[in-house]
């Protein structure tokens, strides 16, 4: 199974959270407002499922590990 985790910067996290707040859970990096934008998006729910993949999603919030 797949590790997911935070971004170990804290001001990251913090000022990513701070976007999720003001725009209603949806990715503050992305301009739709779709259910495939909301956190944890859709893309990055995609690459989780990929064992190959290891990095962070768009936004840089998350950190998958192999």
């Amino acid at each position: 199974m797949a590790k997911v985790r935070l971004n170990p910067d804290a001001a990251v996290v913090r000022r990513i959270r701070e976007g999720l707040a003001a725009s209603g859970g949806y990715c503050p990096c992305r301009t739709g407002r779709d259910e495939a934008n909301k956190c944890m998006c859709q893309e990055f729910k995609e690459q989780c499922a990929d064992p190959d993949f290891e990095g962070f999603c768009h936004c840089k919030l998350y950190y998958k590990e192999k």
